[in-house]
């Protein structure tokens, strides 16, 4: 099972010396892969009182609520580096670690440029880019990149089919009902097959994930792991593939923002343990939003969970 870090997105300096330094000490410490998440706008709520994320998303899992407020995880204040750039940049300052998007929001950008963006990354980091993809929960994110919300779940079906076969046929010819391409191709394409994975934890996103995916990031309790698993690899296995060949991953949060507190370090390899045993073949710490004070605090906190959690 590999072990991934949560790049610390809304916590870390824009300073590329300190993101350089933090990918370096991650890979140094022996981490497997670093996981970065992805928000191309966030939404002033003093400028858009009526955005209710409540009114829109399927699901309110993703949404933190109190007596009196209701508010989304993120906002306009909350920093994210765009994470193609960031692993393009990564990919030439570091040497083994690995870099996965957990998850890209793929239904509000272009397919064809994901599929270019991608490609570059993978080939320009010796192959060690894993695109995670998914549909989001903010609508005014894609209200403003001009893309449709409701449609976002039937949109990245079709796109995972277009991404594949721009990253393998020299020149592309299909007619969806979101993407017309005609005769073209991009160049340079891949020179390995990208691991495409999806997120989600809804029935819905599970299914899909089975169906069509290279693997599937969802985000649960470690007590959940094993039943969650189970029911995964059954899904895979009645769609007619071998759960042996479809990746398993869970990011396990150590931040306030999910109810929990900082989890102790003699947990770290009972987890791993369990989510091992379960079938796991990726498991992700994150740091963010768990009350460090500096980067250098993240760091150690995750260097000593990555010990225990070998241990395992």
């Amino acid at each position: 099972m590999k072990l991934g870090l949560v790049f610390p997105q809304t916590e870390i300096a824009d300073d590329p010396i300190a993101i350089r330094d933090f990918a370096r000490t991650a890979e140094a410490e022996g981490f497997d892969y670093l996981l970065a998440y992805d928000h191309v706008l966030g939404v002033d709520p003093q400028q858009r009182p009526d955005w209710d994320p409540f009114k829109v998303l399927d699901t309110t899992d993703a949404i933190e609520t109190d007596s009196d407020t209701k508010r989304a995880p993120y906002n306009y204040k909350s920093a994210f580096q765009e994470p193609m750039v960031l692993f393009a940049y990564l990919a030439a300052v570091t040497e083994r670690i690995e870099m996965a998007t957990g998850v890209v929001i793929l239904p509000q950008r272009q397919t064809a440029l994901v599929a270019k963006q991608a490609a570059n990354v993978a080939n320009l980091s010796s192959n060690r880019l894993r695109l995670g993809v998914g549909i989001g929960w903010n609508d005014a994110e894609y209200e403003a990149l001009g893309m449709n919300f409701r449609s976002r779940g039937h949109r990245i079906e079709e796109q995972i089919d277009t991404l594949r076969r721009l990253w393998r046929e020299d020149a592309v010819t299909f007619k969806g009902d979101f993407d017309h391409l005609r005769g073209v191709g991009i160049n340079p394409r891949p020179r390995q097959p990208i691991p495409l994975w999806l997120g989600g934890l809804s029935e819905v996103a599970m299914k899909r994930a089975a169906r069509i995916a290279d693997g599937w990031q969802p985000m649960i309790p470690p007590s959940e792991a094993r039943k969650t698993a189970s029911v995964f690899r059954e899904l895979v296995e009645a769609d007619g593939r071998d759960p042996d060949l479809v990746g398993l991953e869970n990011v396990v949060s150590c931040g306030v923002t999910t109810g929990g507190p900082i989890i102790p370090f003699e947990e770290a390899a009972e987890i791993a343990q369990v989510s091992r045993d379960a079938g796991f073949t990726h498991m992700c710490i994150s740091t963010m939003d768990a009350g460090h004070e500096t980067i250098e605090d993240h760091l150690e906190y995750a260097a000593q969970w990555l010990r225990r959690a070998r241990e395992a």
